[in-house]
């Protein structure tokens, strides 16, 4: 299971000790029948809601999604098209994110184009196509605490005195495809109540990625700080090894990357090369770069990557080594100029840095020659890679 992934809840016999150990100051678990806590929250339409302003509503769904969790996007493809469904039954529906970016680790956002900032949830709801209000809740995260927000996705459910009629997960899936919902429980006891039917099953497990809070941020510093003491090493290759590595006999998509110590551009973009290579720490993903600095500086090549901290992911570790390799980062050794287009990729037009995206079995997919927009790039690779677990 992907870093920061978890089943996370109580069953339907609740436990207040279970629910809130290790959570921070202030956290409430709302039991069944408990007032929905009111709150105060941007949305990313300009405006400022309130409980109130859905209080001519007969029934008030809140559900807490956010940007980066694949969890979340695999319910979202179901959880828009309900809420369509629900158009002129009196059900008001309000979305919050709860993340803190202080608690966010650069490999949690793996899946996504975005951080769980509320710039980013602009553009994320936009894309997604959401038609209900998505409120951040990031900066003080007072509402996440106040609801027990455990994870995204995870659902609140009340009625029209606001008590609390179910709390949960949407379904039982995390993955986007329909056939792998087994159980829909957030849509089951929406029906029940909108029918004057007693809920069927009131509390579930909600799935998917624990929230980010504030308080571990030294957690994330910690894990940044030993992402620097990672050991970091260079190994020499020639024309017949440069062209092993295109050929990519792996399950994971490729990015393989000419630089020099003396090309500008080079340098400027590869901190967003090895961002990159952490952001995907847990995908099928493999960064390997190739220095083409002359041989016999390889000891400078070396300062430079270490100063990079261009190591190896530890996500990446077994894949490396399974690989038969150590390291990603290697000096090219063999004869330059055609010779090194033919063993990477023919159609090279030339020129330092050139990178090349490739596929399992070794078709490139897409070339960047001159210096990478890393942004761009970044969206790009995740389109590659998907936004859901498989």
């Amino acid at each position: 299971m992907a870093l920061g992934i978890l089943a996370c809840g109580l069953p339907a016999a609740q436990d207040p000790d279970v629910s809130e150990h290790g959570m921070p100051p202030g956290f409430h678990s709302l039991a069944i029948g408990d007032p929905a806590p009111d709150f105060s929250l941007p949305g990313v339409d300009g405006r400022t809601y309130s409980l109130a302003d859905f209080r001519d509503s007969p029934f008030l769904m809140v559900i807490f999604l956010s940007n980066h969790c694949p969890a979340s996007h695999a319910a979202e493809t179901r959880f828009i098209p309900f809420v369509a469904g629900l158009k002129g039954k009196g059900v008001a529906v309000v979305a919050i994110n709860p993340n803190s970016l202080e608690g966010l680790r650069l490999e949690e956002l793996g899946y996504s184009k975005y951080t769980d900032s509320f710039a980013d949830m602009k553009v994320y709801a936009r894309e997604r196509g959401f038609i209900f209000p998505y409120l951040y809740d990031g900066a003080t995260q007072a509402a996440a605490k106040a609801y027990g927000c455990l994870c995204t996705p995870h659902l609140f459910i009340f009625d029209q005195q606001r008590r609390l009629r179910y709390k949960g997960r949407f379904d039982d899936s995390q993955l986007p495809d329909p056939a792998s919902v087994h159980s829909s429980d957030g849509a089951v006891a929406m029906e029940a109540l909108l029918a004057a039917r007693p809920v069927p099953v009131e509390v579930t497990r909600p799935m998917g990625c624990s929230t980010k809070w504030q308080t571990k941020q030294s957690m994330v510093e910690e894990g940044n700080e030993a992402w620097k003491r990672l050991p970091v090493s260079i190994e020499g290759v020639d024309a017949a090894g440069l062209a092993a590595l295109a050929r990519n006999p792996t399950d994971r998509l490729r990015v393989i990357n000419l630089w020099a110590t003396w090309c500008v551009p080079c340098v400027e973009e590869f901190p967003g090369l090895v961002a990159l290579s952490r952001r995907f720490e847990t995908r099928d993903f493999d960064l390997i770069t190739v220095s083409v600095d002359v041989p016999e500086d390889r000891g400078k090549a070396l300062r430079f990557l270490e100063r990079m901290h261009a190591a190896v992911p530890v996500g990446a570790r077994a894949s490396v080594q399974k690989q038969g390799r150590s390291t990603n980062n290697f000096i090219y050794t063999g004869p330059g100029g055609d010779a090194l287009a033919q063993a990477l990729d023919p159609k090279w037009p030339g020129g330092y840095p050139y990178t090349v995206v490739i596929a399992p079995g070794g078709e490139i997919l897409d070339r960047y020659p001159g210096g990478l927009d890393v942004a761009e790039f970044q969206s790009h690779l995740i389109d590659r890679l998907g936004i859901y677990y498989k």
